[in-house]
């Protein structure tokens, strides 16, 4: 019984993998090889060129996601989570004696995460824009209606975000696992028609196509890696389905699909090159075209759902891990802690698609700025790899080498050949990357020199309360909790209410929250109560980067360390930060500028720890930087 559950949930995530991991690259096929052989790039289509790319392409699906993001990365996972952040987060803690290298991994880390963003805008502007574009070939009359159809079908996807997708998201899987059979099926019936190109199986095409055409195959390369877009969200979303079920999902149905359907458009090529305006809504004949709109528009809206959700996944732990403000969160699914809305994200997301779809007009022109993003952060996270597998694993040099240079050779080629492309938009991702880059930085920075101005008038608690007690306020009934960062001392609201109201309470709290290298902290280990005398406590809380922080929930838990919370009579004291720029020290004015415009624009630690508001006092205090 018990084996027959375990297979049945199995099923389930695998399903649900099919869903939410597979969408981005699932629905690659939709404009890879078009663009591959866009006149624009200089590529004859012809049959050694067509072997040789759908070879690389092939290829490239077997090396860099099979290989590289199935076998090894999935491998590197942070008490099962993935992503970017989670993987610097290891990489950091692997290296901590190292301050030198502990600087430059974070650059890389964060780095990558920002292109992420810009990466997640692009993603459903060309995948949505690319469906809609089957329109065109059914009837030319249609094509002025693309980009408005496209705007009305994001702009209704981005509205709905704020109920979640709890009730929808369990027909993505079946959706996809449609759109993956639709894939495998007119793959299938293409080869039929032309097995020539079974060929391209053979790896030596695709060397054959870099010895004839050289210069013309490298920029070529810059659109072959659309086919491989949405490997890292194989990573991203390990943290939701589990290592085995990604596997699965990945060599059972989406890695054939995908392999026989870039087979059969080569196939079609060969029989048929005037296809290439359009080669995907054109295997299987015009009758089909119709139906495929309509089948791709829901599988682009899927895979969209799945890159929005994982923006909102990033930004969490960023704002966990202290390189984003603190913002609104808002919890779409009773059952799911991962299902998230974050409003600012969502809009601000929004926005920027727009912009790219009527600002690039077609998916050829959005696909020279896909691309760049995506290799980036492909570098980014074989670099974090090796320090994970080296100083954490404690593997062979030669081995961890060996392993990360292969692929660092080929993300590097990938790359190189997507610079190429900045000029024609590619500037449009490195652009929204590097706003975010400097953003995360900034924050990062501006809390840092914060926390040491605190540190830097710091009254130390013990001796604070020695004193304090030689001759004691009057003290009232209830409880007092003072929110106290890691390393402060006596807490500002604590001074002001001493000042001010000449009063303590019958029982003080002073609550750390400690956010970990890690996503989640279990019950157990969440609460350390430590004893302070005179009926003063420190509360050390700890949260992972993806914990919900819940203060109320994490009080209850002290009861059983012998401090009862009763909620009616606890008061909450936190102090509200003014943050000031000042010349000097610190950072140059225009980003402490933009600090403090973030800072007043946080949402408040008592809204972000989900203190209720009726039990909350606020006390000021300036900062200086």
């Amino acid at each position: 019984m018990a084996s027959s559950q375990k297979h049945n949930k199995l099923t389930g995530l695998t399903l649900a993998a099919i869903g939410v991991v597979y969408g981005d690259i699932g629905t690659s096929p939709l404009y890879s090889l078009k663009t591959v052989f866009d006149p624009t790039h200089g590529l004859a289509l012809n049959q050694a060129n067509l072997l040789g790319v759908v070879s690389l392409i092939f290829w490239g699906l077997t090396i860099i996601v099979s290989l590289k993001y199935v076998t090894l990365v999935l491998r590197a996972d942070n008490h099962g989570e993935g992503g970017i952040m989670a993987l610097m987060a290891l990489a950091l803690g692997a290296v901590t004696s190292r301050a030198r290298l502990c600087h430059t991994l974070l650059l890389i880390g964060v780095f990558g995460a920002a292109l992420f963003y810009g990466d997640s805008v692009i993603t459903p502007a060309i995948s949505v824009l690319s469906a809609v574009e089957g329109l065109e070939v059914a009837t030319p009359a249609l094509k002025p209606y693309v980009v408005p159809l496209t705007v009305i079908i994001l702009i209704s996807l981005y509205a709905v975000q704020r109920h979640g997708t709890a009730g929808i998201g369990r027909w993505f899987g079946p959706i996809m696992l449609v759109w993956f059979a639709t894939l495998a099926m007119m793959g299938l019936a293409n080869i039929v028609r032309s097995p020539a190109i079974l060929a391209a199986l053979n790896p030596v095409h695709a060397l054959h196509f870099f010895a004839d055409n050289r210069v013309i195959a490298f920029i070529a390369l810059g659109a072959v890696v659309l086919a491989f877009t949405g490997a890292e969200a194989l990573y991203a979303d390990m943290g939701h389905f589990g290592k085995k079920p990604i596997r699965l999902a990945w060599f059972g149905i989406a890695f054939p699909a995908l392999a026989l359907n870039y087979l059969g458009q080569g196939g079609l090529l060969l029989a048929n090159p005037q296809a290439i305006e359009n080669p995907f809504f054109q295997q299987l004949g015009s009758w089909s075209v119709i139906p495929l709109v309509v089948l791709s528009t829901i599988a682009t809206v899927i895979a969209s759902q799945a890159t929005i959700s994982g923006t909102f996944s990033m930004t969490k732990q960023a704002i966990a891990l202290g390189f984003l403000p603190r913002m609104k969160i808002m919890h779409t699914s009773e059952h799911e802690i991962g299902q998230i809305y974050i409003p600012a994200v969502n809009w601000g997301q929004l926005i920027a698609v727009l912009l790219a779809v009527v600002g690039f007009g077609s998916s050829d022109n959005l696909a020279a700025a896909y691309g760049i993003a995506v290799t980036a952060t492909m570098l980014a996270t074989t670099v974090l790899t090796y320090f994970v597998i080296r100083y954490r694993w404690r593997l062979n040099l030669l081995l961890c080498f060996g392993a990360t240079a292969f692929f660092l050779a080929i993300d590097a080629a990938f790359f190189s050949a997507n610079v190429l492309k900045v000029l024609h938009g590619g500037w449009f991702p490195l652009l929204l990357g590097a706003i975010l880059f400097t953003v995360m930085l900034t924050w990062k920075r501006g809390r840092q020199l914060v926390f040491e101005n605190l540190q830097k008038h710091a009254i130390p608690l013990n001796a604070f309360l020695e004193s304090l007690f030689i001759a004691p306020p009057a003290r009232v009934p209830g409880t007092a909790v003072f929110l106290r960062s890691e390393s402060d001392g006596v807490p500002h609201a604590m001074l002001h209410n001493l000042s001010h109201n000449k009063v303590l309470h019958e029982r003080v709290v002073f609550l750390t929250a400690h956010t970990l290298d890690e996503p989640w902290v279990p019950d157990e280990s969440r609460v350390e109560v430590v004893p302070l005398g005179h009926a003063c406590y420190q509360v050390n809380v700890r949260f992972g980067f993806k914990d919900e922080p819940d203060i109320p929930r994490v009080l209850a838990l002290c009861a059983a360390q012998g401090l009862p919370f009763e909620t009616m009579q606890t008061s909450f004291f936190v102090a509200r930060q003014t943050i000031i720029s000042t010349p000097g020290a610190g950072m140059s004015p225009w980003r402490e500028h933009i600090f403090v415009a973030m800072s007043r624009n946080a949402r408040d630690a008592a809204d972000y720890f989900h203190i209720p508001s009726n039990r909350v006092i606020e006390l000021g205090t300036q900062v200086e930087i």
